[in-house]
């Protein structure tokens, strides 16, 4: 829903001060690896009307946004976009995101916001528009997803490129029997039919089926699927023919509902003693119109009423205020207890006071000592590995010795 959101976008408009506020929405996915992060960019760029795909760790700031070359049979200089430039009107899908430079991130930031990217170099100066939607997909710090982390550990990009993004996602790999089931039926009709939607593992081949079900089946397929040329064609349309604006009442909606969301964050930060990961800004409040009003679009509606806030809003919250959280994740399905992970905190404190930095224990007489003050063996099994994963600890003597690295 939210890259369908993108690819429609919010409208545009121009103040009487001349000031431009911009329709584009920007999203992160933010997860761990195999979790179908490029598939998705790669959809995107096959279904906007104007895309570029790129990779953060081969992308450079220049090759991002503009870059000043020198004619070499004149001596002058002149300006070549970058993959911002080139995507105009469309969207760009970044990979590799946390691959990127630091300063190679910082030099987008005007063109996420503004949608300018202003330029002086060798006597060259000049503002080019990079009207775009930004897809961006990331990994966390420690490669996967840490529960025993706060979100602020996990993601360690600065708050001032993760404001500028209107949803962030993160996408967890989840342990779940049926999920898994899914994927690999999915997985393996993409080897044996080329992904043909009606197969499903196990099922007989088409040879062993009449041509008549054969042929009802790709009606069917028809009737539900839409192509995507068809998809990219209706997007450019929406695009140009429609502009919605908030109708008062979704207004007023939307404005207790910033109110109450900031009120909640004061309140956390209060619990917590610890700020937000990602601030919850007029930025996050320009986000949920915009994305009220691609809900809008996709409907071809003039107006975007309260259903589409309401919608924006539940985006809103089950993606960049889960991530806000300065705290614990939430226990989700096929994941952690949060019983259960306050418990593996309280070892993993525990460790930490019997063990300092650099020294070293017999692991039988470590789980021996944090088993007397209370900690259940499991909790304590699962610290260590924690730790471990981490290279916060490590094991020598055929993991008969525990050994604090940091």
């Amino acid at each position: 829903a939210a890259i369908a959101a993108q690819l429609f976008g919010g409208a545009p408009k121009q103040l009487p001060d001349g000031m431009r506020l911009r329709g584009d929405i920007n999203v992160l996915l933010l997860g761990d690896p195999s979790a179908g992060k490029s598939q998705l960019l790669k959809f995107a760029e096959k279904a906007a009307p104007i895309s570029v795909y790129t990779s953060g760790k081969g992308s450079s700031a220049a090759g991002l946004t503009a870059a000043v070359i020198k004619d070499g049979s004149g001596g002058d200089f002149h300006l070549e976009g970058g993959a911002m430039v080139l995507a105009d009107g469309g969207v760009v899908c970044i990979d590799e995101f946390d691959k990127m430079r630091v300063a190679d991130r910082v030099a987008i930031h005007e063109a996420m916001e503004q949608q300018t990217i202003s330029i002086a170099k060798a006597g060259v100066t000049a503002v080019l528009n990079s009207r775009t939607s930004v897809l961006a997909a990331a990994n966390p710090a420690f490669g996967r997803y840490d529960d025993l982390r706060s979100a602020a550990e996990n993601i360690e990009f600065q708050s001032t490129i993760l404001s500028r993004f209107d949803l962030i996602f993160i996408v967890r790999d989840i342990r779940s029997d049926s999920r898994d089931e899914t994927i690999a039926q999915h997985v393996l009709a993409l080897h044996v039919r080329g992904g043909n939607p009606s197969f499903k593992y196990g099922e007989k081949s088409s040879k062993q089926k009449s041509s008549r079900d054969g042929a009802d089946d790709d009606d069917e397929n028809d009737n539900e699927l839409l192509d995507i040329d068809t998809l990219k064609q209706y997007v450019a349309y929406a695009r140009s023919r429609c502009s919605p604006r908030l109708t008062r009442e979704a207004a007023e909606l939307l404005r207790n509902n910033y109110v109450s969301i900031r009120q909640q964050m004061r309140q956390s930060e209060f619990d917590t003693d610890a700020p937000p990961t990602i601030p919850i800004t007029v930025r996050q409040l320009e986000a949920i119109v915009r994305i009220s009003e691609s809900l809008a679009r996709m409907t071809l509606s003039a107006a975007a009423g309260e259903q589409h806030v309401m919608e924006a809003i539940r985006l809103f919250k089950v993606a960049t205020l889960d991530s806000a959280n300065s705290g614990m994740v939430p226990a989700m399905e096929g994941s952690l207890r949060p019983e259960f992970l306050s418990e593996v905190q309280a070892v993993e404190r525990s460790i930490k006071m019997l063990m300092p930095v650099h020294s070293s224990a017999s692991d039988k007489r470590l789980t021996d000592d944090l088993a007397n003050r209370g900690h259940s063996r499991n909790a304590i099994r699962f610290a260590l590995g924690a730790m471990l994963r981490r290279k916060e600890l490590d094991y020598k003597d055929q993991r008969k010795k525990v050994i604090r690295i940091k």
